[in-house]
């Protein structure tokens, strides 16, 4: 209860104001809405923990605290909106307006042949999901391709460890993808804004790891070798930049989120409240849970299933693009990569009692205790 009496507390008051917003409709929709996020974050918070365990505790606290607040409503009630800004020309309380106000029988026009809301935000998908995977995709190779003490497929890991020596092989593998998606999954017309928004992504991911990566200092005072690492000592700079970090990495997760989210309801209030309120503020209660917990230490394979879960919602943002694929199925994907994951570190555990890893994994790194 220390750590989830929060979230709980928060889910309680969400499901009241959404009942007074707009009923037991809006309630139901509400609640829907935070399984949704919560099922398809789970490889966020995963993710989430591995870097929050670096940090220091000022910093932790700053992630669990404004974090939270740029998550609910930057992520889940403005960015909507800015989207429909941008591709309206409409002012904040314009926007605002046309998103409380869709126009009848949930039809995708006004009568005058404007565009509503959900529309907009729709129309928007293809950039969103380019910038998004892209930013996922590099994350995933980055980790896939770097040299690991502990490999969880090892049949598979290994041999793409050593092609990874190869100088940038990320951004080739990356490029490619980004360019292959552009020519036969993005819809006419939207070629260019999918190859545009894609190496945003990949800038912002190459810039933000990169500042990252110059702060962090390992035990000799030599900066880290390749982002974010266990002997980082996450303050000042270093802290800063490994915050931006994971606020990046959670908006990339929730584009898809909060894209599927219109398949529910396009009210931004009940969006807010089920997506942030209840779905954010859970995700930060299980990182917690996972660092205080030594979860990731314990159950080794948990962070490897994570990665993998990220390079299949990557490649769903792209495949999204150009076809509809249901939330269930983004769900479910991950969920069943890091049930495999974790399955696969208890028998590991079962096997191997009272060694920390085998000779072919190498020590495991040390954690950081939370005090949040």
């Amino acid at each position: 209860m220390r750590i989830f009496g929060a979230s709980f507390a928060v889910t309680v008051v969400a499901l009241v104001v959404a009942f007074l917003y707009g009923g037991p409709e809006a309630l139901l929709l509400a609640a829907i809405l935070g399984i949704l996020e919560v099922s398809l974050s789970f490889d966020n918070a995963i993710i989430n923990a591995t870097v929050l365990q670096r940090m220091s505790d000022f910093w932790q606290k700053i992630f669990l605290t404004v974090g939270i607040l740029i998550a609910v409503f930057g992520m889940r009630l403005v960015f909507p909106l800015a989207i429909v800004w941008a591709a309206s020309g409409l002012g904040p309380i314009e926007a605002l307006d046309l998103a409380l106000n869709p126009p009848a029988d949930g039809a995708a026009y006004f009568p005058d042949g404007s565009p509503s809301y959900e529309t907009l935000i729709t129309d928007a998908h293809p950039q969103i999901a380019a910038f998004g995977g892209m930013f996922l995709l590099m994350l995933f190779l980055g980790f896939l391709f770097e040299e690991k003490e502990i490999t969880w497929l090892s049949w598979l890991e290994r041999p793409l460890e050593r092609i990874g020596k190869l100088d940038q092989l990320a951004v080739v593998v990356a490029s490619g993808i980004l360019v292959l998606t552009a020519a036969f999954i993005a819809p006419d017309g939207k070629s260019s804004t999918v190859l545009i928004a894609g190496t945003l992504g990949m800038i912002t991911y190459i810039l933000v790891n990169g500042l990252g990566e110059l702060f962090n200092v390992d035990e000799d005072g030599e900066s880290a070798s390749s982002g974010p690492t266990d002997l980082a000592k996450a303050t000042g700079k270093a802290g800063f930049f490994l915050f931006l970090y994971l606020e990046v990495l959670d908006a990339s997760f929730s584009f898809d989120g909060v894209i599927g989210a219109f398949a529910v309801t396009s009210d931004p209030i009940i969006i807010a409240l089920g997506l942030g309120f209840i779905g954010a503020m859970f995700v930060r209660s299980i990182t917690v849970y996972l660092v205080r917990k030594g979860t990731l230490a314990e159950y080794v394979y948990l962070e490897h299933g994570a990665h993998w879960a990220i390079g299949a919602l990557a490649l769903i943002l792209f495949y999204s693009i150009g076809h509809h694929v249901s939330e269930i199925v983004t769900g479910l994907t991950g969920v069943f990569l890091i049930l495999a994951a974790l399955i696969t570190s208890i028998i590991r555990n079962k096997n191997n009692p009272d060694d920390g890893a085998d000779a072919d994994e190498g020590p495991q790194p040390e954690t950081i205790a939370v005090n949040a």
